[in-house]
């Protein structure tokens, strides 16, 4: 596997750069700034960008249609704009919320729309001819961002409350609250399964959940400074976080390790994604630049990253679920944990050189490790230094290092035989109890109902004996 390499750079931003994604055609990128304005940057060397100027105060979140033929903006000034990616700069406004829009993200149809917003709530919108829902209204404080599940049936939110909430789109209930303790979240998303998710926390850490479980599965500390956006690589196996230490991070979550620390920012690091096939990811940050990056990732098949677990996703609760950690009974099926360790990691020295722009990448010293995975096999700093020319934007009318320890997402892979098979043995025994408790549940509710019926009986008779 090739080391990552930068692509491209795109200045033209006067202001922080707040969020970034690619078009599915990796034709476009789109960034939204502080500056106010929406940016459509061209992948075609000779071709320009395209500034759209339309929000009033500062666009925190952008997003580009499944099919490329829209982008939607979020903005402070409490709107969000659908935008035509060309230079004529057609776009539809809609007041979306009662205060700052944080968080814009379209369904895999592209049919709807859902927002986050500092008025506490979470709504869902239809594109076409911009039209509300329905809203969901438990967080108590801002919410910072809300995505669909690859299926839309289900949304996953992040707020200042130090809750991540998974929410059920048809019974419009929250499923589950996973709580933040150290810190809150300012992005969360899902994993290309629909069965982990992972928040980026303001307590420097990134976490990932089985939210088949309900239970916290990985755990890095990697990052010195608040983790302000991720990225799920479409495969599943690895993921990037970028940080207010200007750095993005490559995570291998098959291996539970920090592959990469890419230097290239001088500036906090605020948003990253990845392209549609995972061969290229975007950064947005502070210095007002835009940096695309070749991953030259290798991904494994889904079978190799998650094991088959036999339980589908927790029916929706009315009560509010105890914090993470406490987990069902069945949760004895979920990964176990993984061996906290610290070692030295002797430094890499490599340098690397593309074709695009001369690009300089070398080892940054040695790192200190919490995984034994990422001591035996190594984790790299790559810096580079772009000279290729910053592309100049037009104006386009508007319409106004530590590697953290970390639980394996497959089970068997790398075991002994005779180990792998007494898991296998243990966890056959555990479906058949967890089948036993639901069958004894069953049947208790049966015998309570009986109950009910003979003491609404008695009740009857007695009433009669009185008159």
């Amino acid at each position: 596997m090739a080391d990552p390499t930068l692509e491209r750079n795109f200045k033209g931003h006067r202001d922080t750069v707040t969020s970034v994604d690619i078009s599915s055609t990796m034709k476009q990128i789109a960034t939204g700034s502080m500056d106010t304005s929406v940016m459509i940057w061209n992948m075609k060397a000779q071709m320009r960008a395209y500034r759209f100027d339309g929000h009033k105060d500062a666009v925190l979140s952008v997003q580009f249609s499944p099919y490329g033929n829209l982008v939607a903006s979020a903005s402070r000034d409490k709107t969000v704009r659908l935008w035509v990616p060309t230079m004529k700069a057609e776009s539809t406004s809609f007041r979306a919320h009662t205060s700052a829009v944080r968080s814009v993200n379209f369904s895999s149809d592209g049919q709807n729309l859902v927002t986050a917003s500092d008025d506490k709530t979470i709504k869902v919108w239809t594109v076409h001819r911009p039209k509300f829902l329905f809203s969901f209204n438990q967080h108590i404080n801002w919410v910072r961002c809300a995505k669909f599940s690859p299926d839309d049936r289900m949304i996953v939110s992040c707020s200042d409350d130090k809750t991540v909430k998974l929410w059920d789109k048809n019974s419009r209930e929250c499923i589950h609250s996973f709580y933040e303790h150290a810190g809150s979240a300012n992005y969360v998303d899902f994993h290309p399964s629909g069965t982990f998710i992972a928040a980026a926390s303001t307590d420097n850490s990134v976490k990932v959940w089985d939210i088949r479980y309900c239970k916290m599965i990985q755990h890095y500390q990697v990052h010195s400074g608040t983790v302000n956006s991720l990225s799920f690589h479409p495969a599943g196996n690895f993921l990037i976080t970028a940080s207010s230490d200007c750095t993005l991070k490559i995570l291998d979550l098959v291996e539970g390790k920090l592959l990469y620390t890419l230097h290239g920012h001088t500036g906090a690091v605020t948003s990253v994604a990845f392209s549609h096939a995972g061969d290229f990811f975007a950064s947005a940050s502070s210095d007002e630049q835009v940096l695309v990056w070749k991953s030259n990732l290798v991904p494994a098949e889904y079978g190799d990253v998650i094991a088959p677990q036999p339980k589908a996703v927790p029916k929706p609760q009315r009560s509010q679920a105890a914090p993470a950690g406490s987990a069902p009974n069945h949760a004895s099926h979920a990964i176990p944990s993984a061996v906290h360790s610290q070692a030295s990691e002797p430094s890499q020295q490599f340098h690397g050189q593309n074709s695009h722009t001369a690009a300089h990448t070398q080892s940054s010293g040695p790192s200190r490790s919490h995984s034994r995975a990422a001591h035996s096999l190594g984790h790299r700093h790559l810096s580079s230094s772009p000279t290729t020319p910053t592309p100049q934007p037009t104006q386009a009318r508007g319409p106004t290092e530590p590697a953290a320890p970390a639980q394996v997402l497959h089970l068997n892979g790398g075991l002994d035989p005779g180990i792998a098979s007494t898991l296998e043995h243990i966890v056959g025994q555990l479906d058949i109890l967890t089948q036993t408790v639901s069958i004894l549940e069953q049947r208790l509710t049966l015998t309570e109902d009986k109950l009910k019926e003979c003491l609404e009986l008695q009740r009857e008779e007695a009433e009669r004996w009185q008159y």
